[in-house]
């Protein structure tokens, strides 16, 4: 655990550079969980999320000796925003390797914060072929390498976003929900609590496909995954810091797994009804509380919003993540008899008055009887997907199923 000296030690570091940020009581989830609900918004931060306070700690703790050699990090997303920004903001040279496959927006903001200080290296398809490269670079320049999360001083840089809670709340804080990718914050924020707070329930969130913290908790020791889902980019790593694992198994009360569609569906309901953009880390720790909502009801909670830095063009995706996992959107492969008027029989006869066929694609076979056709079927009500699939039985049309089967659906849709 990270002493509270040295957390405060950060936030001194920290005046004038990361913003205190708002915890603000959201209404419509009070309202909706029956609790007292507060979002820390770090998306409220200069680089849009908490990852600036670590990195500017890390940053202006080097010697003047470091500060001559330079620094370099590997990232994908976040941690390279505040890297950047801590460089420029110290005037020291940068180094920061990404990923070739980095959406060219998160490329050009990393430019936009380090401006001359900072250089962008692209290397390899994946975060740890630029991993492997920055530490390549590290050891053959002598630049300091700036982790993202395994690094005591990031760590307590993190830590502040819970110094700040506490600051903020005038009431007891029966539960802290936050988000846990490499395990940073995580680590910061519940050495705050344990020696500030000891008795709020501290819940770290993970997503469903890349829960590494769970499992390296229930095994006993920090393990690697082998295969992750990296659709909520900036919480989906295959291992956690071992810094991070050691200050995480002795303090955390419990983990929550989010299904990514659960977090798609909290994206969408935060910008209708909030106006709020966030990414999907930042989603989870709202996205959680329906796994608590029995235990939450009548209690002070508060949810770490931990960063806003969404690319516009995943929201088709998150949209249809979000209607998938609400059972609202359905693709099928269908055998349409090759003869006329097969198709409108098929609206006809099978689809309900609020069905809506949202994309359609048959290849026409002219010597056979029956051409497969995939048909994805938006619904109104989840319970019409049995409707549905009973009139086709009764029309005895031959159907497959594709949501339930991951790798044909991914290979034919997404």
């Amino acid at each position: 655990m990270i002493h509270l000296t040295n957390i405060k030690k950060a936030a001194k570091s920290l005046k004038g550079v990361a913003v205190h940020t708002p915890l603000i009581k959201n209404e419509n989830l009070s309202e909706r969980f029956a609790a007292q609900v507060y979002l820390k918004r770090e998306d409220l931060q200069p680089v849009r999320s908490y990852k600036l306070r670590g990195a500017y700690h890390k940053i202006s703790s080097l010697s003047k000796n470091e500060i001559k050699l330079g620094v370099v990090c590997a990232s994908a997303g976040n941690h390279a925003q505040g890297v950047a920004f801590a460089c420029k903001k110290l005037n020291i040279k940068a180094v920061v390797y990404m990923p070739i496959t980095t959406p060219a927006q998160k490329i050009k903001q990393v430019k936009l914060f380090g401006k001359e200080n900072v250089e962008v290296v692209l290397k390899g398809d994946t975060f740890d072929d630029a991993y492997n490269e920055a530490l390549f670079f590290s050891q053959k320049n002598k630049a300091v390498f700036v982790h993202p999360f395994d690094d005591e001083l990031v760590i307590s840089g993190q830590g502040t976003v819970g110094l700040e809670i506490v600051e903020d709340t005038k009431s007891k804080i029966d539960f802290l929900f936050f988000p846990i990718g490499g395990g940073g914050l995580a680590a910061g924020v519940v050495s705050v609590f344990k020696q500030l707070s000891p008795e709020t329930k501290l819940i770290g969130v993970e997503p469903q496909g890349a829960a590494s913290m769970k499992t390296s908790l229930e095994i006993g020791k920090n393990t690697a995954l082998m295969n992750i889902n990296k659709f909520v980019d900036g919480a989906a790593v295959k291992r956690v810091g071992d810094k991070t694992f050691e200050i995480c198994q002795h303090t955390l009360d419990n983990i929550v797994l989010v299904p990514e569609g659960k977090v798609c569906t909290t994206i969408l309901q935060l910008y209708n009804e909030e106006a709020i953009v966030v990414e999907p880390a930042g989603a989870l720790s709202i996205a959680a509380l329906d796994s608590y909502k029995d235990q939450i009801k009548g209690k002070n909670v508060v949810c770490i919003v931990s960063g806003s830095n969404n690319d516009i063009t995943r929201m088709e995706e998150i949209k249809e993540r979000s209607l998938m996992f609400e059972g609202l959107k359905h693709y099928f492969i269908i055998n349409f008899p090759q003869r006329p008027g097969a198709l409108k029989e098929f609206v006809n006869d099978v689809l309900g008055e609020n069905d809506d066929i949202t994309y359609f694609q048959f290849t026409k076979k002219n010597n056979r009887e029956e051409g497969p056709a995939v048909v994805g079927l938006e619904l109104r009500y989840s319970s019409d997907l049995d409707k549905v699939e009973q009139k086709m039985k009764t029309k005895k049309i031959s159907y497959q199923h594709l949501n339930k089967q991951k790798e044909l659906f991914t290979h034919l849709i997404f």
